[in-house]
Parts: C-alpha cells; structure tokens; sequence
C-alpha cells in the first residue's frame, strides 16, 4: 500500500504535468477501458472492462491508497490523457511496479506516456530513493516497449505465450530498471541525460530519502 508521503503534489514536465486524480476523472477511465484498442494493451482478457468493474478500479486505484497514481494531463490545456502509477510498493526491498495508460488515442505517439513514465521515475528514484521498478508488457505493444526501453528499461526475462490475442499467442515481457541505470543516465555527456532532464520535475513533495538504504 502506498504510503501518504509518497505522494508528490505535482510532477511537471515540458510538454505533460502529473497531478493526483480527483472523482470526476471517473468519465474519462469509463470511456478509456470500455474502449477496445485500448483494453487489448492493457488487459489479460479478451474484451473491454465492464462499467461497474471500471468503477471499482477508479477506486481502488486512482483515488486510493492502493497505488501511487497520477492522471497525465498535457501541460499546454491541461487536458487529461491518462494515468500512471507505481503499485507494490516495497519499502524493505525499495521496490514498485510500474503501470501507464494513455487513454486518448488522438495522443498516440506524441512521446506524452515517455515524458510521464520518466517524470514517475525521476519522482521515483531522485525522491523516494527506490532501488527498483518493473513491469510487464504484452509483446505485440511495440510502442510501449520502445518507449520503456528509452526510460532505461531493459527486458529481464518473458513469460512465453502467456496471452492470447488476435488468434495467436503472444509472449508477456518482463522489463526494469535500477536506481544505477538511472543514476547514471544523469550523469552529463550521457545518451540519457537530455531525456531525463527533460522529465526533471520541478515541484515535489520533500520525501527525500525515504529509502535511503542502497545495497
């Protein structure tokens, strides 16, 4: 469970701005996972979320404590796009998953979700001192991968033909990141740095060193 402290007030980037997800922004999720193409990259089963299963995920997720969730709202008209959120937390492994939808499909491919993935581990990482953060993604979600692996994710291991889509089997990818991949993403004159920085937020809640343990 996520702790209260852990929350930032806000994570603002160049071009999107992470804040806490208020109960009207339940519209927005009824309309993101009822949506099939939608629910084929984020879902083990084979169809939309039903509208009362959509509620109690709203819930359970994004108003409360269960995760640290963040609705992705683009910084020039404030417009929500999504949501991203670390869950698991583990403060005596300095562990999370990591979890991101952009529900907007008109927003696709626009480097929003690789702004806010970044902005969620800088928070992650720069704030909570976390040692690491994983996820899992279906293979056939290329963006998504591309994306992961330009915040410093690396493929760990893969679940073989763990979903079925499309009338195939597909395999589920394993991938994270450390707090020394990120570390040294941010050192200047490397590849990563300028992406990073362009995630640096600038406004967050002093929980610094939460986790201050490294191994």
């Amino acid at each position: 469970m996520a702790h209260r402290s852990w929350f930032p007030d806000v994570l603002t980037g160049t071009h999107v701005v992470l804040r806490r997800h208020v109960s009207e922004n339940l519209a927005a999720f009824q309309r993101w996972y009822s949506d099939v193409e939608v629910s084929r990259l984020t879902r083990y089963q084979d169809g939309p979320m039903r509208p009362e299963e959509i509620e109690r995920f709203f819930v359970a997720r994004a108003l409360g404590a269960e995760a640290l969730s963040l609705a992705v709202h683009v910084r020039e008209t404030n417009r929500l796009i999504g949501t991203c959120a670390l869950s698991q937390l583990d403060s005596d492994n300095g562990s999370a998953l990591y979890h991101i939808t952009i529900g907007e499909k008109d927003t696709w491919g626009r480097g929003y979700g690789t702004e806010a993935t970044q902005l969620m581990l800088d928070h992650a990482f720069g704030t909570l001192n976390l040692h690491r953060i994983g996820l899992t993604v279906f293979e056939f979600n290329e963006r998504a991968i591309r994306s992961y692996r330009s915040c410093g994710f690396v493929v760990e291991g893969r679940a073989r033909e763990a979903i079925w889509r499309d009338g195939r089997w597909w395999d589920e990818l394993s991938m994270s990141v450390l707090h020394s991949d990120w570390a040294e993403a941010q050192a200047p004159g490397s590849s990563a740095s300028g992406a990073s920085r362009l995630g640096r937020t600038l406004r967050e809640t002093p929980a610094a060193g939460l986790f201050g343990r490294r191994r």
